[in-house]
């Protein structure tokens, strides 16, 4: 599969999934670990893809949406943006109900 599709795929498939530089668990960069912590605090399980175990998508998901750097949230397929988008959302409390909002729409939890 070509690395666009993978991306697209991880994109669709995934009511809320989160590009990052490690996992939630092991982050790789205070960005990345402040996004993927404000979406953990969004009660919802999320999927995430470290980009770091996976040159192609490091080298490409800066041309999926346009967007040049790491972490990049996707709801519903919609690029939210970065840390400072995700950070701002949460603390306004956008986050929560559009996490909870997408998970809810998806029928299941997000993978």
């Amino acid at each position: 599969m070509d690395v666009m599709d993978r991306i697209k795929d991880a994109v669709e498939s995934n009511a809320v999934v989160i590009f990052m530089k490690g996992t939630p668990q092991m982050p790789q960069c205070g960005f990345s670990s402040r996004a993927s912590q404000a979406l953990s605090a969004c009660g919802e399980e999320f999927a995430y893809v470290n980009v770091l175990a996976d040159p192609e998508v490091f080298q490409n998901l800066p041309r999926y949406a346009n967007w040049p750097t790491f972490p990049q949230v996707y709801i519903n397929g919609e690029l939210v943006g970065g840390c400072d988008i995700t950070l701002e959302m949460f603390q306004k409390g956008e986050l929560q109900k559009l996490v909870k909002d997408a998970v809810a729409k998806s029928g299941a939890k997000a993978s």
